[in-house]
C-alpha cells in the first residue's frame, strides 16, 4: 500500500440514499475533481457543480462538490468530495468516470483513515476509538468511543510522556554535566517522588476494566442439566424465539449467542447444552465440554440446576426457575424466584443483571483502554515502578527511556505494519 497515488471511494451509506458523498484523497484529487467539473471551486465552499464524464461529455448529476488542499484536510493530503444524488446508477456512473482518470485508483478498506494516521492528523489511540465508534450500538458505546476518538486517552498519553520527558532530562544533566557549576543535580527524593505519582497514574487507568467488555458486551452465560428452562428462559431475556425449546433432553447441542441491549447497556446471552454426567452420545458430548469452556470465560453464569451444583465461580447466580410449575422447589436465600413463562420475577432478573453489568463495565465517562493499549501501559509502569529504589542514573536513565517507548506505542509513534494492517482493515472502503 502506497500514499503516492490518489484513492476514491463511496463514503456514505450503501445507496439507494438521499445523498452520495464520493471522497478523493491523494495528489492528483485536484486534477480528478477538476476533470468532472471543469474547474476546481474555491477551498472549504460547497460548490454546485455539473458532474460530467470525460468521455463522452455526457452529464452524470448535479452535485456539491468541496475542495481540501493538504495538509489541511481529514488525510492530511489533498482531498476532494462529491455530494451526488443517492441512487445506485449515479454512483456508479460518478465512480466509473473516476476509474477513467489515469493515477487513480479505489481505496482499500479503512485506507482513508490510514492515510489521516500517516499524516499525523490523528493517533493509533484515536484511531482505535474512532473504530469503536464506527461499531457502536449503544449509547454506552458510544459515549466511550467518542472520548477516545476525542483524543481523551491520547491527551492522558501526551501528558505522561512530557513529564517523563521533563525527568529524563534531569537524569541525562546528572549524567552528562553534574560537574558543571551552572547545571543543577536531579534530586533523589523529588525524582522518586515525581516517578510515584506516574505510576500511581497509570496503575489507576490500568485498574479499570478494560475497554473490549464495552465493545463486545456482557458474557451472561445460562447453565445447568438437561430440561432446566435454559432455553426457554434466554427467549424471555431477548424477547424473542432464539432458541429451541423442547422436553427433549439434549436438544440444545451448541452454544447459541444472543447480543441484545439492557437499559442501554450491551449484553451476550449464551444458551448452553444441558449438563450431565452420564448418557450424553457423543455430539452431545462435545456440546457439553464447550458449555464448561462458556463457564470458565463468564462474566456473569445463570444457573437453572440443583442449589450448589453449578461450576465453582464467584459470578454465579441460583436461578430458580418455573415459580408457576405444580412441582416448584425454591432455591436458598439469594436465589432469584422466576417464570420465564408468566414473566413473574423477570423485572428483578433483568434489574439484578443491569446493576451486575454497571459494577463490571468502565465509566463511559472516564478514559478506558484497550488490551493492546494496556499492555504497552504496564510496561511503561513496571519501568517506573522499577526506578524508584534504584541509585545507578544510568539504569534510571534506560527506565525512563522504555517508558517513553511504551507510551509510544499507545498512540502509534512506534508500531508495526502488521498491527496497523489488522485494525485499518476492519474499517469500511470509504473510511
Amino acid at each position: 500500500m502506497t500514499t503516492d497515488d490518489t484513492i476514491f471511494a463511496l463514503s456514505s451509506g450503501q445507496p439507494p440514499a438521499a445523498i452520495g458523498i464520493l471522497r478523493i484523497s491523494g495528489p492528483d484529487a485536484g486534477k480528478a475533481l477538476a476533470s468532472l467539473t471543469g474547474n476546481l471551486p474555491e477551498p472549504r465552499v460547497g460548490t454546485l457543480s455539473k458532474i460530467t464524464d470525460m468521455v463522452n461529455k455526457a452529464l452524470l448529476d448535479q452535485a456539491l462538490c468541496l475542495w481540501f488542499p493538504g495538509p489541511n484536510s481529514a488525510t492530511g493530503e489533498d482531498l476532494a468530495e462529491i455530494h451526488c444524488h443517492g441512487g445506485r446508477a449515479v454512483i456508479r456512473a460518478i465512480e466509473g468516470a473516476l476509474e477513467q482518470i489515469d493515477g487513480l485508483r479505489r481505496a482499500e478498506p479503512g485506507e482513508f483513515t490510514r492515510r489521516a494516521f500517516i499524516h499525523g492528523k490523528i493517533d493509533l489511540a484515536e484511531a482505535e476509538g474512532l473504530s469503536d465508534l464506527l461499531f457502536a450500538e449503544t449509547e454506552l458505546q458510544r459515549k466511550a468511543a467518542v472520548r477516545n476518538a476525542g483524543g481523551a486517552l491520547s491527551r492522558k498519553v501526551e501528558d505522561w510522556q512530557q513529564r517523563i520527558l521533563q525527568l529524563s532530562a534531569q537524569v541525562e544533566a546528572e549524567l552528562d554535566f553534574s560537574d558543571e557549576d551552572d547545571v543543577a543535580p536531579a534530586q533523589a527524593d523529588l525524582l522518586r517522588q515525581a516517578v510515584a505519582a506516574l505510576v500511581a497514574e497509570m496503575g489507576s487507568l490500568l485498574a479499570r476494566p478494560r475497554a473490549e467488555k464495552l465493545r463486545d458486551g456482557i458474557r451472561v452465560v445460562l447453565g445447568g442439566p438437561p430440561n432446566s428452562g435454559k432455553s426457554t428462559l434466554l427467549n424471555a431475556l431477548v424477547e424473542r424465539e432464539a432458541a429451541i425449546v423442547s422436553d427433549i433432553a439434549g436438544t440444545t447441542r451448541d452454544v447459541i449467542e444472543v447480543p441484545i441491549a439492557l437499559g442501554g447497556i450491551p449484553f451476550l446471552f449464551i444458551d448452553t447444552a444441558g449438563v450431565r454426567e452420564r448418557g450424553a452420545e457423543t455430539i452431545e458430548q462435545i456440546g457439553i465440554d464447550r458449555a464448561h469452556q462458556q463457564f470458565a470465560s463468564a462474566d456473569i453464569i445463570l444457573w437453572l440446576g440443583e442449589e450448589g451444583q453449578g461450576p465453582r465461580s464467584d459470578n454465579l447466580v441460583e436461578i430458580s426457575s418455573r415459580s408457576d410449575h405444580p412441582e416448584y422447589r425454591g432455591k436458598g436465600e439469594g436465589a432469584f424466584a422466576l417464570s420465564p413463562v408468566s414473566g413473574q420475577g423477570m423485572d428483578a432478573l433483568v434489574d439484578f443483571l443491569i446493576q451486575r453489568a454497571r459494577d463490571i463495565l468502565p465509566d463511559a465517562d472516564q478514559v478506558s483502554i484497550n488490551a493492546r493499549q494496556a499492555d504497552h501501559l504496564a510496561t511503561a509502569c513496571n519501568s517506573l515502578a522499577a526506578m524508584i529504589d534504584e541509585s545507578d542514573y544510568l539504569i534510571v536513565a534506560e527506565h525512563l527511556r522504555m517508558a517513553r517507548k511504551a507510551l509510544d506505542a499507545i498512540t502509534g509513534r512506534a508500531s508495526t505494519e502488521d498491527m496497523l494492517d489488522g485494525l485499518f482493515g476492519k474499517f469500511c472502503i470509504g473510511k
